[in-house]
């Protein structure tokens, strides 16, 4: 029986069955169970594949730690939010985070004090420049990717010792 599909049955020799109800003009009314569609992930396998490993090559090519947080940003302060994540990073002085609130149309990048002196904020701006312009192309791992090379390729090999 399809949902919204009106049955008439004689109500003597009616037996109900689960979700069903005789309602007093005659009619049998029944309630359907809706399961609800898992949730859909923003990244395919391959994506996050591409992803990981532009995290990894920028970490190990500037001796910086670089991360990436997609969600929602607590709070109306978006850049607040984004600096109480990175301090919770292991190593905050070293760290850059990029934080990517699409629900909020928000890109922060938060960098230490290592990094600050490795990545300038005009660079940091162009890397949130790029991105932007491939998630208005629904290119979201595209855009993290490119930005995350982009502050690679401006905060330079990591210092030798």
């Amino acid at each position: 029986m399809a949902t919204g599909e009106i049955v008439q049955r004689d109500a003597e020799d009616v037996e109900l069955g689960y979700g069903e109800a005789l309602m007093a003009d005659g009619r049998i009314s029944v309630a359907t169970e809706q399961k609800p569609k898992p949730p859909t992930l923003p990244f395919r396998s391959s994506e996050l594949a591409q992803l990981d490993e532009a995290l990894t090559l920028s970490s190990r090519e500037t001796g910086l730690d670089f991360s990436v947080y997609l969600g929602e940003l607590d709070g109306d302060d978006t850049r607040k939010a984004a600096e109480e994540l990175h301090a919770q990073t292991p190593r905050p002085t070293h760290a850059v985070l990029i934080a990517v609130s699409p629900g909020q149309r928000a890109v922060e990048i938060v960098t230490g004090e290592e990094s600050h002196r490795r990545l300038p904020d005009r660079g940091c701006k162009l890397a949130v420049m790029s991105m932007v312009a491939s998630f208005k192309e629904g290119n979201l791992a595209g855009g993290l990717v490119s930005g995350l090379r982009m502050l690679t390729d401006q905060a330079g090999p990591a210092p030798r010792r």
